[in-house]
């Protein structure tokens, strides 16, 4: 994320509460989550062995063009050989719950093979100038998104959308 970029968190542990409840409804709704390589090693510090979802130790499967060394001791991660086995394995231990995409490489690829039921945004205020476009590579097709929710805050808009099946 660059000099500066974790102001794209600040809203989930900052002041305001509807910030902080947007991150624990995110939390109690997720069964599993999938990210990349690249999310996993910078986050790696600060998730430990727990994970993203902290002491709730979401199982999180990582599909990495290959297996990091250290893994923590006793961690919640899997490692997935495709976003597709990735999903497949997530929705196996996720009990119901959502799996969570918290990598925007792997979440195009999962868009692409129609295995997003649901596209989460928080939209913070700031342009970056570098770094993976969310949807830069979804396809040649267009995806339909319905609007589901949206909470504004002052450190993000967070949008919820239903991916229409045609």
């Amino acid at each position: 994320m660059g000099d500066g970029g974790q102001q794209l968190h600040e809203w989930a542990f900052g002041d305001d509460e509807r910030g902080r409840a947007v991150l624990a409804e995110s939390q109690r709704r997720a069964g599993a989550s999938i990210t990349g390589r690249r999310t996993y090693d910078l986050s790696i510090p600060w998730w430990g062995p727990d994970g993203p979802g902290g002491p709730v130790r979401t199982p999180t499967f990582i599909v990495p063009h290959r297996p990091p060394e250290g893994v923590p001791e006793g961690g919640v991660y899997t490692f997935a050989a495709s976003p597709e086995d990735a999903v497949a394995q997530a929705r196996a231990v996720a009990g119901g719950k959502d799996v969570d995409i918290f990598s925007p490489g792997i979440g195009q690829q999962a868009l692409r093979a129609g295995l997003v039921d649901e596209v989460r945004i928080h939209l913070v205020p700031v342009l970056l100038g570098a770094g993976t476009r969310l949807f830069g590579d979804i396809g040649h097709d267009h995806i339909q998104l319905k609007i589901t929710e949206v909470i504004e805050e002052p450190k993000a808009t967070h949008l919820r959308y239903a991916v229409v099946r045609s």
